[in-house]
């Protein structure tokens, strides 16, 4: 196993992937037979088969699908190992902070204002993504610390909590159910989720009776607009919602969503002294504005 490349273990992901040799050939630019070659000496050098193959399909193994998790793990490293030595050597290190834009709570301003009175500060650049996307910017090296909305995938990531609150469904105004005070998730069957993903999820929930029209979106000015024009509904934190106040959107309690917890997360080896500035700082706003009954 030490013996084994990491080109290798691209070649495997990219076919595990995408579960055809010849759309993986195409993925990493090269031709199909020398990739063939490489899985098969892979599997030979592991003494194990880790795809089934036949004329018409590709499928992982149950030895497969445990090398695909470990070798996407193993990519994650190396690619983080790279970033953050570049990120060490350059000559005017900054703290890069990974976040969906307004979704902080309007824990932000004061965090950073915190955050540069606190010894070990660096200058922040600000490392922007879509929902979800800033564990897995942790993970290859390309952020330091994130503060990142529930549910998130921690692994081999530390993190701390900083606050919950409840989140509202956001409707067209016009909407039938805009004129109740507050509702049940099972109101909201049928309605998709800007992912294209129903509203109501498990085995029970009725599929939506047309195909989202729209591929995901994760911008927040066109999903408010595709809220409005009744193609989606949202769901939200109080914190954002309280933000962007619009005549053609309603936003109603649902009594039986979870809510949602800002953390702020960093990966589980970091030994930055910025990196725990910044989490000493985040705690201490909020320790503060709980303490003062707020959050402004």
């Amino acid at each position: 196993m030490s013996d084994l490349e990491t080109r290798q273990l691209k070649y495997f992901v990219a076919v595990a992937e995408e579960l055809h040799f010849g759309r993986a050939a195409e993925r990493l630019s090269m031709a199909q037979p020398p990739l063939s070659r490489a899985i098969r000496d892979l599997e030979r050098r592991l003494d194990v088969r880790l795809l089934e193959r036949t004329t018409r399909q590709v499928t992982l193994t149950s030895a497969g699908e445990v090398f695909l998790r470990d070798a996407r793990t193993a990519l994650e490293a190396v690619t983080a190992a790279e970033r953050r030595a570049r990120q060490a050597g350059r000559p005017d290190p900054r703290l890069r902070l990974a976040l969906k834009a307004d979704h902080d709570a309007g824990l932000l301003p004061k965090i950073i204002e915190a955050y540069e009175t606190e010894e070990g500060a660096l200058p922040i650049e600000l490392v922007l993504g879509g929902r979800g996307e800033q564990p897995s910017q942790l993970r290859d090296g390309r952020a330091d610390v994130a503060l990142v909305p529930s549910p998130f995938d921690a692994r081999r990531l530390d993190f701390e909590p900083l606050l919950t609150e409840p989140r509202l469904v956001a409707l067209a105004a016009n909407d039938p159910l805009a004129a109740r005070s507050r509702l049940t998730l099972a109101d909201l069957e049928g309605r998709l989720l800007p992912d294209g993903a129903p509203a109501v999820q498990g085995p029970s929930a009725e599929p939506p009776a047309t195909a989202a029209p729209h591929g995901p979106v994760s911008d927040l000015t066109q999903i408010f607009k595709l809220v409005e024009l009744g193609a989606i509904v949202c769901f939200l934190p109080v914190s954002v919602a309280d933000r962007y106040r619009r005549a053609g959107i309603t936003y109603l309690p649902v009594d039986d969503l979870e809510p949602t917890t800002l953390a702020v997360m960093w990966p589980q080896d970091s030994r930055s002294p910025a990196v725990a500035a910044f989490v000493r700082a985040a705690t201490t706003v909020v320790t503060t504005a709980y303490a003062l009954g707020h959050r402004s």
